[in-house]
């Protein structure tokens, strides 16, 4: 049969190749957890090489005959759900004295197979568990992927690159104690402000040619996330929305006063609309939500919200233009930061606003750019100490482009430091 010959090359093609080059990424996916794996995330943020460094970690206690990877976006591979029994019957006939339980099966971009869940259930349920997936399909971002293996996976959400990550894809060592060194680290900083995290972005130095990449891959989430999946007719409706959703980046959205912006200028479209829109992005991973802080359950869940954009690169994407607010970028890196590290955060605002509440490390953060201003830095500092009294909290930290202090204000301790610190180390100690 021609589609089992095609499948058996592909297989045999693959353990017979040297591995892709890749650039190492901090994330810990453990193999064996008896868990269909999912690695699910925003698009081009480098799944596909993350799966090269788990099958090279592999390699070390795995005979590479065990090991299966499949592309599903190879133009040879013209399957349906009923041939996906293929790959079994063509991996026996390539090594008929292999316990599939001892194999490890990696398929990529798998949501090109309509069904494929099926088959990926069955796999597991008879034969092996130790399966790992990728996809860029909507049905394996969100909670979706759940449903679709009924409990039987587990999902890790790969983010852009952290700043560290990326001194890594540049080839630049971590020392912040030589002037040399911290110097391309501080020039790194300031691309990556800007430019975002996205790794294929890492090596373009073009700024056109990175303008173009990054609103390529914004056009292919409005149309093949949002619009296709979701089947929105109010194409200029989503579009004005995205844009405005971006203009709020780091700030609190109201989707009350957008649907009124947009009624004013003559946009027919219903504020329950809106209300999916912002869930429709949030679920490509587009943007998050962060809720404010309040002791009430109902009050996090239903209050208002404060909204982050995925990576810089792509922000600055939607307005079509590279952004000036530092503090805005800054605030962004920041977040997401605190998100890979799996921290519990609210921001907190009551006659005064504080920016990041770490529930779980008691502590809160407040980012500034600068604090030249006698007033920024009057502002930043009652922030800190007006939440760490309201919320019996003893620790701040101030995080700034380049500016280190220490001080203690009403028996609470503040921290300024330079934002690279903190990104740099565990917790910006």
């Amino acid at each position: 049969m021609k589609k089992k010959k095609i499948i058996k090359s592909i297989i045999r093609t693959f353990q017979q190749s040297k591995l892709p080059a890749y650039t190492k990424r901090d994330i810990k996916i453990p193999l064996k957890l008896n868990k269909i794996i999912s690695i699910i995330g925003v698009r081009r943020c480098g799944k596909t090489y993350l799966l090269y460094q788990l099958i090279d970690m592999l390699l070390e206690s795995v005979p590479i005959e065990n090991i299966v990877f499949i592309d599903f976006e190879d133009e040879r591979l013209s399957l349906e759900i009923m041939d996906m029994d293929l790959i079994i019957q063509g991996f026996m006939e390539l090594y008929p004295e292999t316990n599939l339980a001892e194999c490890y099966f990696f398929f990529d971009e798998i949501q090109n197979i309509s069904g494929w869940e099926k088959f990926v259930r069955r796999l597991f349920s008879n034969y092996c568990k130790n399966i790992v997936i990728t996809g860029s399909n909507i049905k394996m971002l969100g909670s979706e992927i759940s449903t679709s293996l009924r409990g039987r996976s587990l999902a890790f959400e790969l983010l852009p690159l952290s700043f560290s990550e990326y001194l890594r894809f540049l080839s630049i060592p971590v020392d912040l104690y030589d002037a040399q060194s911290k110097g391309k680290i501080y020039n790194a900083f300031n691309q990556y402000l800007h430019k975002g995290g996205f790794p294929e972005l890492t090596h373009i130095h073009d700024k056109e040619i990175e303008r173009m990449v990054l609103q390529e891959y914004y056009q292919v989430m409005i149309f093949r996330d949002l619009v296709e999946h979701f089947n929105i007719v109010n194409i200029a409706g989503l579009k004005f929305f995205l844009k405005r959703i971006n203009a709020c980046a780091t700030k609190q959205v109201s989707v009350n006063q957008i649907f009124n912006e947009m009624k004013s200028s003559g946009y027919k479209i219903s504020k329950n609309t809106l209300y999916d829109f912002l869930d429709h992005i949030e679920s490509i991973f587009f943007a998050k939500l962060l809720k404010k802080y309040s002791h009430k359950i109902t009050t996090q869940e239903l209050g208002v919200k404060k909204v982050y954009i995925i990576d810089n690169g792509l922000m600055n994407a939607v307005i079509f233009k590279f952004s000036d607010d530092l503090g805005k970028s800054m605030e962004q890196i920041v977040y997401w930061e605190l998100i890979r590290r799996k921290h519990e955060i609210f921001f907190y605002k009551n006659h005064f606003e504080c920016d990041f509440v770490v529930t779980d490390q008691d502590y809160v953060i407040q980012v500034a750019y600068t604090m030249d201003d006698d007033s920024t830095r009057k502002r930043e500092i009652k922030g800190i100490i007006e939440t760490c009294k309201r919320l019996q909290m003893k620790q701040g930290i101030i995080l700034t482009y380049d500016e280190e202090d220490q001080l203690s204000e009403n028996s609470i301790d503040i921290t300024i430091q330079p934002v690279i610190n903190f990104l740099l180390t565990e917790e910006g100690a």
